[in-house]
């Protein structure tokens, strides 16, 4: 099977600098870009999620995918060079085989979530006190079954919750 990276051959590169940053969260471009080597993180308002060092990785597929603002900013951590895919959507409906293995990366990310959630529940669901209502709430993540994904939360509608 082709690596991700194969398919992003002959796209444009570009060169970032440390803390110089490729998505800004809030915004709404819709590119998708590939890491070819460096260091990038991933930061939801100042709190540091994730680290992508792995070539091949992928990051702006969420905006792409759900057509909504970025969920993250991503900042480079070390000289980083990477593929930029500008039109993002029509790549991926074009390369079948490369959207199969980004589905499979989103489902291993997302059981890995999944997993997380339940022992998170597991820790709340017989508390009585205000803690107790992280049980309800992630009951109703767990088994949410979403069409249309719409950002925010009732409490926080017009936030991204990541």
């Amino acid at each position: 099977m082709r690596t991700v990276l194969s398919f992003c051959e002959g796209l444009p590169e570009r060169q970032f600098e440390p803390d110089e940053v490729l998505l800004a969260e809030g915004e709404a471009d819709k590119t998708l870009y590939v890491l070819i080597d460096g260091k990038v993180d991933v930061l939801k308002g100042e709190t540091l999620v994730n680290c992508l060092t792995e070539p091949g990785a992928l990051f702006g597929e969420l905006a792409v995918l759900l057509d909504i603002p970025h969920t993250a900013t991503v900042k480079a951590a070390a000289p980083t060079r990477v593929y930029i895919v500008d039109s993002a959507k029509i790549f991926l409906q074009s390369h079948p085989h490369l959207t199969y293995q980004l589905a499979k990366i989103l489902a291993r990310k997302l059981n890995s979530i999944t997993s997380y959630l339940a022992d998170l529940k597991n820790q709340f669901e017989d508390r009585s006190d205000h803690l107790g209502m992280v049980d309800e709430v992630l009951e109703s993540l767990l088994h949410e079954q979403v069409e249309d994904h719409q950002p925010g939360s009732e409490r926080y509608p017009d936030k991204t919750i990541f």
